[in-house]
């Protein structure tokens, strides 16, 4: 029986019994640095990413409070790269050989897909650029537990290139999902 990954209890303050919409903006709140800000249906800020230094090959997720959640550091190579995402718990350095939470890398050179990999190797995400959204994450049973787009005014004006909506379906770990939008854009070259 296929699992659906990742199973985690509902009281989880990262995941919600209801379909949860959020603002990306693809901005940092820090003056002259790259990086992200999320916001929740209410306005208020829910997650953060600092990028100080865009050519450093480490990122880190934060909640509102600055508490890192997760960390993505890239890993170089031969041709497209990978990106190990790490669930903080507690300081991790550099020369530390800890195993990655997730793995996102790509699934081959002739489509655009990545794959998610859980730490056995086992792939139970896909994130599918797609030229109407800015891409969809899809389950192993080809179900959108995610998607990104342009978002649009009440009027349907786009709002612009670095301001997004982020629908996550329900009973999904939206924190882990906030961080795959931040490989996008590691991807794209815009965080």
């Amino acid at each position: 029986m296929a699992r659906v990954f990742p199973q985690a209890a509902i009281s989880s303050p990262y995941m919600s019994t209801e379909r949860e919409i959020f603002t990306v903006w693809m901005k940092s709140l820090v003056y002259k640095t790259n990086g992200l800000t999320v916001y929740n249906s209410n306005g208020d800020i829910t997650y953060r990413v600092e990028n100080y230094d865009k050519s450093s090959n480490e990122v880190h997720i934060m909640d509102l409070h600055g508490n890192i959640l997760f960390t993505i550091r890239k890993k170089k190579l031969w041709l497209f790269g990978c990106w190990n995402v790490y669930r903080e718990c507690g300081t991790l350095s550099s020369t530390e050989e800890v195993k990655p939470f997730v793995k996102i890398k790509r699934s081959s050179i002739r489509d655009g897909d990545w794959e998610v990999r859980d730490e056995t190797n086992e792939v139970f995400w896909t994130l599918r650029f797609d030229p109407k959204f800015a891409f969809q994450i899809i389950d192993i049973h080809g179900d959108i537990i995610a998607q990104v787009k342009p978002k649009q005014s009440s009027n349907g004006i786009t709002l612009g290139e670095d301001v997004l909506t982020l629908e996550v379906k329900p009973r999904v770990d939206h924190s882990l999902v906030v961080t795959l939008v931040t490989v996008y854009g590691l991807i794209k070259g815009v965080v």
